[in-house]
């Protein structure tokens, strides 16, 4: 199903996409950086809406939110593509290529999750592939989960505008937020994106909702203590509380770099204790 995109500009033949700071102006019959935003004559359209790649009853540790309803199980959800462009991209088989799809409604997922809940299930989680490109899709089934006192959670590169963030917000139950690297050319260089806009993000979600971080730690490329002493120091400035989780990272998509070694991220995790509560070691 091809679904009226929302956050969109007419421009002639043209469409211009206005849910992420890329503001892409795509040509009729093509589609946006995301692979998922198509100008269908002259109307973009939400060419993802309802198709689903990946769907499992996951662990909530497992997003990972170690501080949000600890012990309890999330149905989870994801569909495909990417408005980054990472080069180690741990999912890149449905964030950067179009694989095998089923389509399903938002009523049909809630009655999923409804029939988990025997299983520990307290709602849907949006994830694998970035769900904010998804927008559509990810608006109206969080509406319906609000409507049966269930639970959202999004886990996301936080790279979109502020005013569809802020229309998704109050449906937000808890968000897990990649902050890649605290350093503008690493977001430019090996991400396509921008700090600015992920740190804008984290700081609107936590007016709304629990977030935890996550940072993946990739050798010569993010791993300096001072980065991580940035990165704690800003995570503080909200609340000390705040929940930071260092991963490690795997030779993944088109970055070969050696896994990272497990001294690299004790010592990062050292680092980051002097500024908040909770600071966790994933992926070892």
């Amino acid at each position: 199903m091809c679904k009226k995109a929302l956050w969109q500009k007419a421009l002639g033949n043209k469409a211009q996409c206005l849910l992420c700071p890329h503001g892409c102006i795509i040509d009729e019959g093509q589609s946006g950086l995301c692979q998922v935003r198509k100008n269908v004559a002259g109307l973009l359209c939400a060419e993802s809406y309802g198709r689903i790649s990946s769907l499992a009853l996951d662990p909530i540790e497992k997003k990972p939110l170690y501080n949000f309803k600890s012990g309890s199980a999330i149905l989870s959800a994801g569909s495909y593509g990417c408005n980054f462009s990472c080069r180690f991209c741990q999912n890149w088989h449905i964030s950067q290529q179009i694989p095998k799809l089923r389509e399903i409604t938002p009523e049909c997922l809630l009655d999923m999750a409804e029939m988990a809940k025997p299983d520990g299930n307290i709602g849907l989680a949006f994830t694998y592939n970035e769900p904010l490109i998804n927008f559509e899709f990810v608006k109206d089934t969080m509406e319906l989960l609000h409507e049966r006192g269930m639970d959202s959670v999004i886990v996301s590169n936080g790279y979109i505008n502020e005013p569809p963030l802020l229309q998704l917000a109050p449906f937000i139950s808890a968000a897990n937020i990649d902050v890649k690297s605290f350093r503008e050319d690493f977001y430019a260089d090996v991400c396509g994106g921008s700090l600015e806009t992920v740190k804008n993000t984290v700081r609107a979600l936590m007016q709304y909702c629990h977030v935890e971080i996550t940072c993946l730690i990739i050798p010569g490329l993010n791993d300096s203590v001072q980065d991580m002493n940035c990165l704690a120091k800003w995570l503080a400035s909200f609340d000390k509380n705040t929940v930071l989780h260092i991963n490690r990272y795997f030779p993944r998509h088109n970055m070969s770099i050696p896994m990272t070694d497990k001294q690299t991220l004790l010592k990062l995790k050292k680092e980051a204790d002097k500024f908040l509560s909770f600071v966790y070691i994933g992926n070892v």
